[in-house]
């Protein structure tokens, strides 16, 4: 059975005549069934996303038709491209420039979102690929625009998209790069820089949970040389981020996708995490709160979690249900660090 539909989406329904026959490129915040519907009423359809566990909630369903990557190339194949907006402009940007040059000339531009989402800067963020487009229709706090590629576009050159910057943690300095839209991107945070300032000195295995730009596990990577540091993440542009920072710095480590522990084997003596508790628009706890409570099925019979959170998340119950140990190891007003053991 299929499950609810998004606002966007019942949006899209209305209109869905627009995509009949064509050969549709989707991409963006997908987040539900939707593209199930749109594969009954194009010529064809794929499904490009950066986001891990939505790839794996339809694969079953679409098949081949669906794509998880970072990066989507190939000659001029479509002749409509729907852009579901994602939360950063940035992103929006790195998508439209990466899937414009994969339609053909006169191909149709559809852009969708939540109005609090920045839709509405569509007319800027299609400048570059055409005239200004249409809204075709605003109903739940939403909107649809259309538009139609008539300039011609460049070739997409994925190196010129990452953002760089030096970080100072300790007597560690770290070259970071990073994709438009993944976290730590720009700047390090303070929650991770509180995090890093309470670790120790590590051996054995690590395990950086929601890695973002890479940062956390590189760190540790470069202090602690004989550690055996694995990355994970949900979002393509974090992997490809965390390894682009890997080896620019010169360090080893693997790097690989996982819905939380969906693609995790073997067990750590150590996973450190700045966990995500925000998904797109809205605030999202179910990851977390199941990566916290099976943390201590992936570790070895000594081994530790250390976390960093905003101090109004009430993490600290959690631990202490599911570890021997939990004490807080740093705090302000902003954060706090736990450190959990089996």
């Amino acid at each position: 059975m299929s499950s609810p539909i998004s606002a966007v989406s019942q949006m899209l329904e209305r209109n869905q005549a627009l995509f009949v026959g064509k050969r549709l490129l989707v991409c963006g915040a997908l987040e539900d069934d939707y593209p199930r519907q749109l594969a009954t009423l194009t010529h064809s359809l794929t499904v490009f996303t950066t986001d891990y566990c939505y790839y794996r909630s339809q694969q079953a369903a679409l098949g081949d038709t669906i794509l998880f990557d970072h990066q989507l190339g190939g000659a001029p194949r479509f002749d409509a491209l729907l852009l579901l907006m994602p939360k950063a402009k940035a992103e929006a940007q790195y998508l439209l420039a990466m899937m414009t040059p994969l339609l053909e000339a006169g191909a149709e531009l559809f852009l969708a979102g939540e109005n609090r989402g920045g839709i509405n800067g569509a007319d800027k963020l299609l400048a570059p690929y055409g005239d200004k487009p249409v809204k075709r229709d605003s109903a739940r706090r939403c909107s649809l625009y259309h538009g139609e590629l008539s300039k011609p576009v460049a070739p997409f050159e994925l190196d010129s998209w990452f953002g760089r910057y030096q970080c100072q943690v300790g007597e560690t300095e770290l070259t970071v790069l990073a994709l438009p839209g993944v976290f730590s991107a720009s700047e390090l945070d303070l929650g991770s820089q509180m995090l890093l300032a309470s670790l120790p000195a590590m051996q054995g295995s690590l395990l950086d949970f929601g890695c973002g730009a890479g940062v956390i596990g590189s760190v540790l990577a470069k202090r602690n040389p004989e550690l055996k540091v694995t990355m994970v993440d949900i979002n393509a542009l974090a992997l490809e981020s965390s390894r682009r920072t890997l080896a620019i710095n010169g360090l080893q480590g693997e790097v690989r996708a996982s819905d939380v522990y969906s693609d995790i084997q073997g067990k750590f003596d150590r996973i450190v995490s700045n966990p995500p508790f925000h998904a797109g628009l809205k605030t999202f706890y179910a990851a977390t709160e199941t990566f916290l409570a099976k943390a201590p099925d992936h570790l070895q019979s000594q081994g530790s979690l250390t976390i960093v959170a905003n101090a109004f998340l009430r993490y600290q119950p959690i631990l202490e249900t599911h570890f021997k140990r939990t004490e807080v190891i740093s705090s302000d007003a902003k954060f706090k660090v736990y450190l959990s053991k089996v």
